[in-house]
């Protein structure tokens, strides 16, 4: 689901990110926002169960382009795969990670 929160973009996802369906309708969705220039987004992956490296590269082009147009993309309560996955590839010091969605979209200011 996607919900806004004033500037702020929630996203949640659910189920497996991996290369197909899957980070093609996240690809969709961030293509969506940052045509109405919402750069500042919130990534709910509690309910992530997979991850590849097609939704990894994705999730750090994501943060690469709303960090060049003044935001950013920040982690809500990652499950433990994302926080394997994204700290082997040494990626995950890249992202700002809160326990809670209210904390990372407080953290917008």
């Amino acid at each position: 689901g996607v919900l806004k929160h004033g500037e702020v973009t929630a996203v949640t996802l659910r189920g497996a990110l991996v290369l197909g369906p899957p980070v093609d309708s996240l690809r969709q969705t961030l293509e969506n926002l940052a045509a109405h220039n919402d750069f500042q987004i919130v990534l709910g992956l509690t309910e992530i169960s997979k991850l590849d490296s097609s939704g990894i590269g994705l999730l750090v082009k994501a943060l690469q382009w709303c960090k060049e147009a003044g935001g950013s993309v920040k982690l809500v309560n990652p499950a433990r795969v994302v926080l394997q996955t994204l700290s082997m590839c040494r990626l995950l010091p890249l992202f700002e990670v809160f326990d809670d969605e209210p904390a990372a979209i407080e953290s917008f200011g």
